[in-house]
């Protein structure tokens, strides 16, 4: 289909049913006034929280209110996404942001206020009857307060804030705006202006010279602003020592875990177990050379395909009875929730003029989650639909059993669920594929996925946690260290038996996610953490079922790492990432079969 249909066209069962969170216009804006008139209840609060029922009333009126303020939120840009062109639903989406952000600033002075009690004090409310259901809010507040600031200095940091963000943003100009990069003979040996969206198609080009000519045009570019781009990096850094010191932390990398209260064993640990498993990567290494029937393996040959296409046509009818039958090891309970999913429209199944791109989960808490979806009939998309369905049936199920504050998981949990239901789909489509062309296909659409989100991230992983070690200890980031570094890392993960080629030392100039500091290590655990479960639940069935729904029934409840450990991952523990390899190791030993 080549035409895309206009918003008006999309038939009612293939869009989501939103009607459940309003059901016209006037119930929204009847809902708006709700919110504006409980705002004006908050200000009473302020200066009367040393006593236990006032904390108690005041966090009742937040929870009220940020429930309203988020069903309001959700639903105007919900309706926005549908068709991002339609100028109503611009405005109301609008609206609804600047509610948000009056919401925040009203209920600003809790935090602070609480904080400033003796720390006696403080302890009795997290031990009060009274305050039981807020337990956990008031214990997380405990823990910050070691890290907040006198009310002066506080207000010191904040100012600096915009300032701080000049090393992002800088960075994210010059990437995505002023970098031009120069024209490179594609397939059809025509001219093409190289652009980052293009140069992952150069690199899956089937023809090398095209892939070698892509990979080092990307590379000379970035090359000529090394000095440019290891300021900003090294500014970055710069700036995380200067907010981790002033806080009081013992470092920039315990200063990024501390939000989510992970240990710093669970960062070192992935970084540990990874180069103990090392030689797997190098004996896939060897596979791609093999199966790529080269003399010499290349970094530019990382991303090219290892066997034909091979061409799934999947509808969404077809896609959605898939996702079902490879999910039954889940049980009944999961399953029922699933159908329900499908069957009361909790899905926007195609694309339309003007609809948002791309999939995502998200809902308001007190209604069933929804999943935005742009479906092709293809395996990618069967797998986008399973991942999302994990979110939301995470979501499903913290909501369903927790109460509001505590129903909101952290992004450290949220992509073990969407994992989990992709590990799933993966091991149910191998073990039912008869044809030695599909299955190769889809082996090495698994590989891929370990090599790219287990291996490629933790030496990201490593890579950070480096340069902020050098720095911490006053050592200046020069290009030329930051490309050593980096180069040094790509050897010791690819082994012997790849060509490492000089162009990708500078590679770390053009990663978006080094100025979100400490952040793709999350990438690599989730993915352990799932194929940790995975193995589990096909293995032990039942109990390791009941484990898995009790992870998904926790939500926010308790820190992440407690919630995982409970359900019988242990993160700080070597185990799921030596079991996540193991199913790696699997994959390459049937690989190695299919190639005698």
């Amino acid at each position: 289909m080549n035409h895309v249909p206009k918003r008006s066209e999309t038939k009612a069962e293939n869009s989501w049913k939103l009607e459940d969170l309003f059901e016209s216009q006037s119930a929204w804006d009847k809902e708006y006034s709700h919110a504006k008139e409980l705002m004006k209840k908050v200000d009473a609060f302020e200066g009367t929280l040393s006593d236990p029922q006032q904390v108690k009333g005041c966090f009742e009126l937040e929870d009220e209110l940020s429930q309203h303020v988020e069903r309001l939120y959700v639903y105007a840009n919900m309706k926005h996404h549908e068709d991002t062109a339609e100028a109503a639903y611009q405005a109301l989406s609008e609206k609804s942001k600047k509610l948000s952000v009056e919401t925040g600033e009203a209920l600003s002075f809790i935090t602070p206020e609480i904080l400033s009690l003796p720390d006696a004090d403080l302890d009795a409310m997290i031990n009060n009857p009274g305050l039981a259901k807020y337990r956990h809010t008031l214990e997380e507040m405990r823990r910050e307060k070691a890290h907040i600031l006198s009310k002066s200095e506080e207000a010191l940091l904040a100012a600096v804030g915009n300032v701080s963000q000049a090393p992002g943003t800088i960075f994210s100009m010059l990437n995505n705006a002023d970098l031009k990069f120069p024209k490179v003979k594609d397939e059809n040996g025509e001219e093409v202006e190289l652009t980052q969206g293009r140069y992952i198609q150069f690199l899956e080009s089937k023809n090398r010279e095209v892939r070698e000519n892509g990979f080092k045009a990307m590379y000379e570019t970035y090359g000529k602003l090394k000095n440019t781009l290891a300021s900003t990096l090294s500014a970055n850094v710069t700036k995380n020592i200067f907010y981790s010191r002033a806080r009081k932390y013992p470092s920039t990398l315990e200063m990024s875990l501390y939000g989510d209260n992970i240990p710093k064993a669970v960062y070192t640990n992935l970084i540990d177990t990874i180069h103990k498993h090392l030689p797997l990567m190098h004996r896939y290494m060897e596979l791609r050379k093999k199966l790529l029937k080269v003399d010499e393996l290349h970094m530019y040959d990382l991303f090219a395909p290892l066997v034909d296409e091979f061409k799934m046509d999947i509808t969404f009818e077809q896609a959605k009875e898939t996702v079902k039958e490879s999910l039954e090891p889940l049980g009944k309970d999961y399953l029922q929730v699933l159908e329900q999913g499908f069957k009361d429209r909790w899905i926007d199944v195609y694309e339309n003029e003007g609809k948002r791109s791309g999939a995502y989960s998200w809902g308001a808490y007190g209604t069933h989650p929804y999943v935005l979806l742009n479906h092709k009939d293809n395996l990618n998309s069967m797998f986008t639909l399973t991942h999302e369905m994990g979110h939301a049936l995470h979501s499903y199920y913290s909501d369903s059993s927790q109460d509001y504050r505590d129903a909101q998981y952290t992004i450290f949990l949220a992509e073990v669920a969407s994992t989990l239901n992709e590990a799933l789909l993966m091991d149910y489509l191998l073990k039912k594929s008869t044809d030695p062309k599909e299955k190769m296909y889809l082996l090495t659409y698994y590989a891929d996925q370990f090599r790219t989100t287990v291996f490629r991230q933790t030496m990201f992983a490593e890579f950070e946690k480096i340069i902020h070690e050098k720095a911490e200890q006053g050592e200046s980031l020069t290009p030329d260290q930051l490309s050593k570094i980096y180069y040094d890392l790509n050897k010791l993960y690819y082994g012997q038996g790849m060509v490492v080629d000089k162009d990708i030392e500078m590679e770390w100039a053009r990663i978006p996610h080094f100025y979100t500091s400490f952040y793709v290590y999350k990438y690599a655990t989730g993915f352990s953490a799932a194929t940790s479960f995975s193995k589990q639940i096909l293995e032990e069935g039942a109990p390791a079922v009941d484990r898995y729904l009790g992870f998904l029934k926790s939500g926010g409840s308790d820190f992440s790492i407690n919630i995982l450990k409970k359900a019988g991952v242990d993160m700080s523990s070597p185990e799921p990432i030596e079991q996540a390899m193991s199913v790696f190791e699997e994959l390459i030993a049937q690989m190695e079969e299919l190639t005698k």
